[in-house]
């Protein structure tokens, strides 16, 4: 049975992909993906053969994937971070019930939220909410309300897409819509270009959070009300006596 790899290659350094998802890379002989994800892996796996699609073109990749795989080639779809995690696997799979011939398989990576929470430290420790805040694809309305019931419900929150230039006082919102909920000293952090060249991060309090610019290159964690600030790192509590 022809195979697709549906491969989540984590933040773009060939140090931090899996090596489940290395192998089946090395084992395709197709590697389709965006545009910006091929240019991450295309050096580390030459003689490939590398085929692309623009941003928003992804039901056209998706079927591109399998009839590639119907002429008899391994085929591998990148996804940046985790398949699963705002990914491709979703779509892939549900094109692929048009394809009963061909199998699917999906590769986990790192996402950015634990790939964000190990440059700060550790924000994620205690049950936390992951929220999108590009409404491409979402009510505003809908993304309004589930800010605003995980605050209420004190779960530290990561937020991915906070802004982009359509977008660029959309995490300003979120905030104003958190700190109905959540204290405006609450400890937050952002982490920028996150397992790539330029990466940076910050830990501040979620007033000043409000006012700080970033991009889609960012994600930004919330804490809960008991994260606190460590030696410059962001740490939840999970709970554990110590002492």
């Amino acid at each position: 049975m022809n195979k697709i790899y549906v491969v989540g290659i984590g933040p773009g350094e060939y140090e931090q992909m899996t090596m489940r998802a290395a192998n089946a890379l090395n084992s395709c002989d197709t590697i389709i993906g965006y545009t910006v994800y091929v240019d991450l892996v295309k050096e580390h796996f030459a003689g490939k053969e590398f085929l692309t699609t623009p941003m928003t073109k992804e039901v056209d990749r998706c079927v591109l994937a399998f009839e590639e795989a119907k002429k008899g080639k391994n085929v591998a779809m990148i996804c940046s971070g985790d398949a699963g995690v705002y990914g491709m696997s979703g779509l892939m799979l549900e094109i692929g019930s048009g394809y009963p011939e061909i199998e699917v398989e999906v590769i986990p990576g790192v996402t950015a939220a634990t790939g964000g929470a190990a440059v700060l430290g550790a924000p994620l420790i205690h049950d936390f909410a992951l929220i999108s805040l590009s409404d491409l694809l979402t009510p505003w309305e809908k993304i309004e309300k589930r800010l605003i019931l995980a605050s209420e419900a004190d779960f530290v929150i990561c937020l991915y897409n906070p802004s982009s230039k359509k977008r660029h006082d959309y995490l300003q919102k979120a905030c104003d819509l958190m700190m109905q909920a959540k204290a405006a000293e609450t400890v937050c952090g952002i982490v920028m270009n996150i397992g790539r060249e330029g990466e940076t991060m910050q830990v501040m309090t979620l007033k000043e959070l409000r006012d700080t610019k970033v991009d889609m290159f960012t994600t930004v964690f919330i804490g809960n009300s008991q994260t606190k600030e460590i030696d410059g790192k962001m740490v939840t509590p999970r709970g554990y006596r110590h002492g």
